[in-house]
């Protein structure tokens, strides 16, 4: 039976860990409070308190590194400071890495990784990244910390903007007045992330680095119009008048070849909770 340990059960670990305990897979992970532990352990799933602050800190978290599997998620903040914190936090969970029996690693990182320009061709993960180039700096060192000297496989998932259930993209927009509807969109439903996540772990898919992003990108306006419509929320009351075409597109097309399928390839078909 495969061991399964989960840094971070939140929006994408909790449902990704009864995800893979309904595989038949051997399942933990690390939240960071006792009240979310609580919760979270009676919903199941053994839960335990971790935090890296940024020095690890909880109540026998090295039971977390005791998996054959570690899947890391836990997001810089990337709207305060500027990302010291978040890759000292990666430094001490390397060091418990490479410590640990652990053998084999998830690292989910995000397609914002890529430059900000729009670009003729979608951007894809042989695009050569540089500090110079890419649209945040501290993804593309969190990536690179994970990756350097180590002796575990690795695979790293950039997903796209993570929507689905209760993040409803057009609600984010309702009512706003001169919005940004002309670009299209690179997003990822949660149920996808979870499954993708899951199927790198089947499939043995490792020292890879894979896009997680829909393959199908409407435009803006049309995501915000659809959920208006659908969830009977406002519109935007108005959009900027700028030129379609000008677009920073995110290729999917490396996990589709490995055989993994998109319940929701189409953000306009999202399902979310009304």
């Amino acid at each position: 039976m495969k061991t399964v340990s989960i840094i971070g059960l939140g929006w994408i670990g909790e449902p990704l860990a009864f995800h893979l305990m309904g595989k038949g897979l051997q399942v933990q992970g690390s939240t960071t409070s006792g009240e979310k532990q609580e919760k979270i352990r009676a919903k199941g799933i053994n839960a335990i308190r971790f935090s890296l602050n940024p020095y690890p800190e909880g109540l026998g978290f090295n039971a977390l590194f005791q998996s054959e599997i570690l899947v890391v998620n836990i997001p810089p903040r990337t709207r305060s400071g500027n990302g010291g914190f978040h890759l000292e936090q990666l430094k001490y969970l390397r060091s418990l890495i490479d410590h640990s029996p652990v053998r084999k690693v998830i690292f989910v990182s995000s397609t914002g990784i890529y430059p900000e320009a729009p670009t003729g061709e979608k951007y894809g993960e042989n695009f050569l990244l540089t500090f110079e180039n890419t649209g945040n700096q501290t993804l593309l060192q969190a990536e690179q910390l994970m990756d350097e000297g180590r002796e575990f496989e690795l695979t790293i998932v950039r997903f796209g903007g993570l929507m689905g259930e209760d993040r409803i993209p057009g609600k984010y927009f309702s009512g706003k007045e001169h919005v940004a509807g002309h670009t299209r969109v690179n997003f990822i439903h949660r149920q996808d992330a979870v499954r993708l996540l899951g199927w790198v772990i089947d499939k043995e898919l490792w020292n890879e680095t894979f896009n997680g992003v829909a393959p199908i990108h409407p435009l803006r306006r049309e995501v915000y119009e659809k959920n208006a419509s659908d969830l009977n929320i406002a519109p935007p009351i108005s959009y900027q008048n700028e030129p379609e075409g000008n677009d920073r597109l995110i290729d999917s097309c490396k996990i589709l070849r490995t055989g993994f399928e998109f319940e929701f390839p189409d953000p306009l078909g999202f399902l979310y909770d009304s």
